[in-house]
């Protein structure tokens, strides 16, 4: 199942929801680096190719060259290290203050010639001629209504001046006042920078934490392997020297792949499990496939063991072990795809492991550990710890049945 979802590079919803925390980290994990895998292989081949065509690369003719101080090195000025300099923010005044300045000058010339041109306008033709040594009466009284018209210009000109010198002092702090808000707008983008920064940096310690646990994770696995590998040793020299134990179940029967709620082909003719919401499909998927590998039972196969359970959801699970300690667990068979799940009690509550069906044999996803059993899965477990994070988690007590009728009636009759 595992090797499918990395051909694949896709889970069904159906079967992400039986998968814990933990589990669909690792699957996260494992599909990322499939995905890192052919992105590289794609690459090489691009190169290859590119090679093969002989593509040369042009080279940019832009280069950049460094000032350099008196001792032959990069100079490099850094703002506020010298006792003279100022502090950012009186820069920032200085220049809004300077530019608003410079724009209500502007403006203020502007409407300077227009008044200039409207004064010309209202008071041109006035002039006093030459003086004569004796004028007339009329040319007296004329030439008084002239300057007294000069007086008023002047007074025009001087309130005008004095209203254009208001109007730029007013404009000046209008522009420095907008000026200041662009700047509080812009302090307040780096504020909204430095809590992405922050959330970055966040998102950064998330993703070394999910590195440091996928690391652990290989480390646990290839400690298991080993251990594994000693016990099928053990068990094998143990058959040598005459072991009592029964003969190997027979073979399941071939899966009928004209079903179409059964299995499905994809890419390279693989074969995945389909989800499937009926129960009466896991019920003959159970008869035909695990019932002929025992699966559910003992050891010795007498009897079936008291922490198999049959069709239940979760919340009925959860239910069974709310009063149980930490280690008490039960396997049962999950009512959405074709496999188990592996339900138990610690300090957090109840966890949930997928345990993988699909090759005959049995391993919690995203472990390569396979056991040809569930009992043996379940045995493993007792005393190796469930959790890679570190957690020491085992198997202890099983959950039996609680009501008169066993839950998994329907699966052998």
């Amino acid at each position: 199942m595992l090797q499918q979802i990395l051909t694949d590079l896709y889970i069904e919803p159906e079967l992400l929801a039986e998968l814990n925390e933990e589990q669909k980290q690792i699957l996260f994990f494992k599909m990322r680096e499939e995905q890192i895998r052919r992105w590289r292989e794609r690459e090489t081949q691009l190169g290859k190719e590119e090679a093969a065509r002989g593509k040369v690369k042009k080279v940019s003719g832009k280069t950049v060259s460094w000032m350099k101080g008196l001792d032959d090195d990069m100079w490099v000025w850094v703002m506020g290290e010298h006792p003279e300099d100022k502090p950012y923010d009186q820069i920032c005044d200085e220049i809004m203050a300077e530019r608003a300045a410079l724009q209500a000058q502007r403006e203020a010339e502007k409407l300077r010639a227009k008044k200039e041109a409207e004064l010309e306008k209202r008071f041109s033709g006035l002039h006093l001629e030459p003086e004569q040594v004796v004028l007339s009466e009329q040319e007296v009284q004329q030439r008084r209504a002239v300057e007294e018209l000069k007086k008023l210009e002047l007074e025009e000109r001087r309130k005008a001046e004095e209203e254009l010198r208001r109007l730029e002092q007013e404009r000046k702090q209008q522009i420095y006042i907008s000026l200041k808000e662009v700047q509080g707008t812009k302090h307040t983008r780096e504020e909204e920078d430095k809590e992405w920064q922050k959330t970055l940096q966040k998102s950064k310690a998330a993703d070394f934490r999910r590195r440091s646990l996928a690391k652990q994770t290989i480390e646990d696995h290839r400690r298991r392997s080993v251990k594994a590998l000693e016990r099928g040793r053990v068990a094998a020299v143990t058959k040598a020297f005459g072991s009592t134990n029964p003969a190997p179940p027979p073979k399941p029967k071939p899966r009928n792949t004209t079903n179409n709620s059964s299995a499905i082909s994809r890419k390279g003719g693989m074969r995945r499990s389909l989800s499937t919401s009926s129960r009466d499909h896991i019920i003959r998927w159970f008869k035909e496939e695990q019932l002929p590998l025992r699966a559910g039972f003992q050891r010795d196969q007498s009897r079936i063991a008291p922490w198999f359970h049959g069709i239940i959801s979760r919340e009925q699970a959860e239910a069974l072990l709310a009063e149980g300690e930490p280690g008490f667990f039960l396997v049962r068979v999950s009512e959405r795809i074709f496999g188990y799940v592996l339900s138990y009690r610690c300090s957090e509550g109840t966890k949930h492991l997928l345990i993988d069906a699909s090759e005959n044999c049995y391993m919690l996803l995203g472990d390569q550990i396979r056991f040809s059993s569930l009992c043996e899965l379940v045995e493993y477990h007792e005393v190796e710890p469930l959790s890679s994070s570190g957690e020491e988690e085992y198997l202890r007590s099983a959950c039996g049945q609680r009501a008169a009728a066993a839950d998994y009636i329907d699966l052998f009759t």
